[in-house]
């Protein structure tokens, strides 16, 4: 691999998934968008999902560093709307997401 593209997550020492459970006022107000501006910024891969119940489900892979970074970010004052509070789950990562999209 040439040494100027970015190591695959699934080849790094600490692959980890992160999954955040976003609440407040975060549907519909570009936090999807934001989100996955922010955890491509970091090398990420996974998805933002707006839930039925109105929080937005975030599932990161990556280095632990990036996903703690990406965890950082969801509770900063920067985000659209506004975020109540933010409940994070760690896991192994699968790797069987390519990209960050939407959902």
């Amino acid at each position: 691999m040439p040494a100027s593209e970015p190591t695959p997550y699934a080849e790094r020492a600490d692959p980890t998934r992160l999954t955040a459970w976003v609440r407040g006022a975060v549907q519909g107000v570009g936090f999807r968008w934001w989100t996955r501006a922010r955890a491509l910024e970091l090398g990420l891969r996974g998805y933002a999902a707006n839930l039925a119940d109105g929080r937005v489900e975030v599932v990161a892979e990556g280095d632990r560093a990036s996903c703690e970074a990406l965890l950082a970010a969801l509770r900063s004052p920067g985000t659209p709307g506004r975020v109540d509070s933010v409940v994070p789950r760690w896991s192994d990562a699968r790797g069987n997401h390519s990209g960050f999209v939407e959902r």
